[in-house]
């Protein structure tokens, strides 16, 4: 099973590269987030992707905005929805049996801070309130938060810059206290490994990035881990596709 996350940054504007690269790779699990669109604006929005369940959450506004789909051959139905702590569409979510997975976008914290945080601590309460529960996470998406100095180039190191904060870093580590892995990180320590680039000074090609977006699994789901692929090439987005492959 495969399991893939994209920051596209504006859905309309990769809709293309987002069905080439799915046909192509042909994820299980397929969160996206920065849809920039409401659903009546997205491509094709009933039969786009047909190869999926589609569940499209976006606002009008042109901002934020985040999808799951799930491959109707090999996941099948779904229920989704929307936690009650969802701002600005950030958050949608799928129940596959006890399987909860979940498509995130964080805010940035350039319009403040403070909203934020408070966004990571109901991501922690949430994982929190699911393995209370008897269920295992997926939780997927663009964190905007680079775990370590490590999780970025040394060029873009900024002492307590967004998404580098030792504040923003501890909720972080709040939502791994839940009970959940780093995917990539329980594979590697290569601190190469980016998943977004400044779309400037052409830094994508010097692989001068950060590694903010993530698949954060349940403890138990750690033995069915089987490796993951970061898909540098893929796109025009300034983030690229994480992928997570697990035993079915």
């Amino acid at each position: 099973m495969k399991i893939a996350t994209w920051n596209v940054n504006g859905i309309r504007a990769r809709f293309e590269d987002v069905t080439a690269w799915s046909d192509a790779v042909a994820p299980d699990i397929f969160c996206l987030q920065e849809l920039k669109a409401a659903p009546s604006q997205v491509p094709e929005p009933l039969t786009g992707l047909p190869r999926y369940h589609n569940h499209w959450h976006g606002g009008a506004g042109g901002y934020s905005g985040v999808s799951l789909h799930l491959r109707r051959d090999s996941v099948g139905g779904a229920r989704f929805q929307v936690p009650h702590f969802d701002e600005e569409h950030r958050i949608v979510t799928a129940r596959i049996d006890h399987l909860v997975v979940a498509s995130v976008y964080v805010h940035n914290g350039g319009k403040g801070i403070e909203p934020k945080i408070r966004f990571l601590e109901a991501l922690a309460s949430w994982v929190d309130e699911r393995h209370a529960a008897g269920d295992q996470v997926l939780l997927c998406g663009d964190l905007n938060v680079t775990r370590t100095d490590a999780d970025l180039h040394p060029t873009h190191h900024k002492k307590g810059g967004l998404g580098q904060s030792k504040r923003e870093r501890a909720k972080l580590d709040a939502i791994l206290a839940q009970g959940v892995v780093d995917c990539l990180r329980h594979f590697t320590e290569d601190n190469s490994l980016y998943t977004w680039f400044p779309p400037w000074r052409n830094e994508k090609a010097k692989n001068h990035g950060w590694r903010i977006d993530y698949v954060l699994a349940s403890e138990a789901l750690v033995p069915r881990l089987k490796g993951f692929e970061i898909h540098r090439d893929a796109g025009s987005s300034d983030h690229v596709p994480f992928v997570v492959d697990l035993t079915d």
